[in-house]
This record gives structure tokens, sequence and C-alpha cells, in this order.
């Protein structure tokens, strides 16, 4: 089973790393500012998301389903973390 407090600390590494991303882009892409902070909030309303579903397993008593929600859970930060680094990328491409 997953330790929660690693999972938990993944999730808000990964949304630190959006964010500073983010900032960065905004510093070179000033125009764009508005697109990018978009993506911030689509972050942090992602994290807050990844927090309910680690805090609440679904069938917390049967420990196969847990470790089955912690491994879906896991593939879902990765996915879902990555859509939003290839928007910011997408953004960033974008010509003036």
């Amino acid at each position: 089973m997953a330790n929660l407090r690693v999972l938990k600390k993944e999730i808000d590494y990964r949304l630190e790393e959006l964010v500073f991303d983010c900032d960065m882009a905004i510093c070179f892409q000033p125009s764009k500012e508005e697109a990018i902070f978009e993506v911030m909030k689509e972050g942090v309303a992602l994290r807050n998301e990844l927090f309910t579903k680690v805090n609440n397993p679904a069938e917390p008593h049967n420990a196969s389903l847990v470790r089955k929600h912690y491994s879906a859970l896991r593939r879902e930060i990765e996915e879902s973390f990555g859509k939003l680094f290839e928007k910011l990328s997408g953004i960033n491409e974008e010509h003036k």
C-alpha cells in the first residue's frame, strides 16, 4: 500500500513544478498571462481533487481494493499533470 504522506508529497511536488513553470512562462511571455494563469488554477483544482481521492479510498477495509485505488491514483497523477504541462507548452508555442 502506498504511504499516504509520500503520495501527498508527490502531488504537491508536481503542483509546485507546474506553478514554477507557469511563473517562468509569465515572466517571458506577459501577453499570455491570463491563459497561463488558467493552467495554474487548473493545477490547484487538480491538486485538491487528488488529495480528496487520496484521503478517501473506495473501500478502506479491503486491502486489495485499496492497493488498486492507489495504483490507479498514481497513474491519474502522472496523466493529469502531464496534460497540464502539455497545455502550458502549447500556450508557450503559440505565436504572439
